[in-house]
């Protein structure tokens, strides 16, 4: 057998091999963040995170909310739901999120995804 084939194979299994550690610490460098909505306001009216960082939505108030984003960086719908539950965005993509309640409409802040 060729040497030259052999250190070619044992390269690229070794490549390919990595790629499962690589997405693995990729992941491990997210951080969770968040974000309550009391008293018909977001807690948070601005932030900067990370890509791949996952923002908590936190009902604080005796009534429902739903947030969503029509953001091209992030296109979401949390649906409605009542005080003490939350939902979570896993942010991927870079850039400027608009958020807001569709049951409040001044309800507005915006996270930016670097």
């Amino acid at each position: 057998m060729d040497l030259k084939k052999i250190k070619l194979n044992s390269a690229l299994l070794t490549s390919i091999a990595s790629i499962p550690l690589l997405a693995w610490s990729l992941n491990a460098t997210s951080a969770e963040y968040e974000v309550g909505q009391k008293d018909k306001q977001f807690t948070v009216l601005a932030m900067t995170i990370k890509q791949g960082d996952t923002v908590n939505f936190v009902n604080q108030d005796p009534f429902f909310h739903n947030v969503f984003s029509l953001s091209d960086a992030s296109f979401f719908d949390l649906g409605s739901y009542p005080e003490g539950e939350f939902k979570t965005v896993t942010f991927d993509e870079k850039g400027q999120i608009e958020v807001e309640c569709a049951i409040h409409p001044s309800m507005l802040m915006t996270i930016i995804v670097e």
